[in-house]
């Protein structure tokens, strides 16, 4: 027999095949090695041979081989069950992620106010009317955002920041427009909240860099030259033929009400309603960014000396209190300690969850690009034990959550 005959399956034979078996005479029970095979018996015989192929004879067979069956679809295991630690280490990547994009946005969106403050602030003598315009389109922007249907979320500023005389104005105008959200203004009392917020200091223009630059304590005369920009302000504001409403914002923001401000000693009654508003955000933020960082305070440490009784009497009660509602107790960029004794800083709040805001969280064995972001609203089983300063956390713990030097607010549209 020919040695290159084809090779087929056991599973191919059947009648009329002729074919060749590969063993010696005692390893079967056929009298010949080769020949065609004539029934089923024959069949039955050579598949119990066990063998894993052998050879046929075309040219000897009287048909051809069976086909070879298709070979069974291999499925692919099973994938392994999810593991949970996994997955919650995804989403944490995830939200913080999502987050990280969202308040970028709002990073970029104050660098841009800011810039526009300054373009404001530049151009206040040479381009008068141009830049009020500018000045009441902003305020606008920042009208529509406060009183959109959803309200607002405050943030703390991450990013960049502009330079500090221009944040200073910005801070007081996102502060002050909050409060008077807060203390439910409308659309037109709110615009002049905001223009009156924004220039409230444009008579330190008339002022020498060397007194304004100068931390305390001033001399007497330096002190006195101080106070005169109130005055300075509301001049130029005339000039500038401002509102009625914006030209007492200006001139009385340092106004308090048990009479101790300047520059007229008023009491509650005869400062203006919109006026007490600015106050209260402008010391809040003279107190979070002084001239002299060392002697800085943290928003909570902030609202809380605001409160003391010694304090307090300078403010609108009213307002004084919707303040650290629209705030929260913990406002964002705090440091903060747990219930569980861990370190987090507060990223943002809304003012309706005052004591549930968003914290991100200090855990040395995850990597800092992951780090648990905590909405409080969503753990009541978690909770913010006291706040803390910059120096009271461990080194590593600063770095990890990393808050700014600079505080710096602005808001962001709550979304559905």
């Amino acid at each position: 027999m020919p040695a290159n005959l084809p090779y087929i399956s056991p599973n191919q034979l059947c009648i009329g095949l002729y074919v060749h078996l590969d063993l010696s005479w005692w390893e079967h029970s056929f009298a010949f090695s080769n020949f065609k095979i004539k029934d089923e018996g024959q069949l039955k015989q050579l598949r119990t041979l066990g063998l894993k192929r052998l050879r046929y004879d075309p040219a000897r067979s009287d048909c051809a081989p069976l086909p070879l069956p298709e070979s069974p679809v291999q499925q692919p295991p099973p994938p392994p069950p999810p593991d949970p630690q996994e997955q919650a280490r995804q989403a944490r990547v995830q939200q913080l992620s999502v987050l990280r994009k969202r308040l970028s946005e709002v990073d970029r969106a104050f660098v841009q106010a800011s810039q526009r403050v300054k373009a404001i602030n530049q151009s206040l003598r040479n381009q008068p009317e141009e830049t009020v315009k500018q000045a009441g389109a902003l305020v606008n922007e920042l009208v529509a955002t406060m009183l959109g249907e959803d309200g607002v979320a405050l943030h703390s500023i991450t990013g960049k920041a502009a330079e500090d005389a221009y944040v200073h104005s910005l801070n007081v105008t996102v502060l002050s427009m909050m409060l008077g959200r807060q203390l439910g203004l409308d659309a037109e009392a709110s615009h002049m909240l905001g223009m009156g917020a924004l220039l409230h200091d444009i008579g330190k223009l008339e002022l020498p860099s060397k007194v304004l630059l100068k931390p305390p304590p001033l001399t007497r005369p330096e002190q006195q030259l101080l106070e005169m920009h109130t005055l300075y302000g509301k001049r130029m504001g005339e000039k500038l033929m401002l509102d009625d409403d914006v030209l007492r914002i200006i001139y009385e923001h340092h106004e308090h009400c048990d009479g101790s401000g300047y520059p007229q000693q008023l009491h509650e009654a005869s400062i203006g309603r919109l006026s007490r508003i600015v106050c209260i955000a402008n010391h809040f933020d003279k107190l979070c960014n002084p001239l002299d960082p060392r002697v800085a305070l943290s928003p909570h440490e902030a609202l809380a000396r605001m409160f003391l009784p010694q304090y307090r009497v300078r403010f609108d009660d009213v307002a004084l209190k919707a303040f650290i509602r629209c705030m929260g107790v913990y406002p964002p960029g705090s440091l903060v300690q747990l219930a569980d004794e861990r370190y987090a800083l507060v990223l943002g709040m809304h003012p309706t969850l005052p004591m549930k805001p968003t914290l991100i969280i200090y855990d040395p064995a995850v990597p800092k690009e992951e780090a648990l972001i905590v909405n409080l609203e969503a753990e009541p089983k978690l909770a913010i034990a006291s706040s803390m300063r910059p120096s009271q956390l461990p080194p590593e713990a600063l770095e990890y959550l990393n808050p700014r030097q600079q505080l710096s607010y602005y808001v962001d549209p709550r979304r559905r």
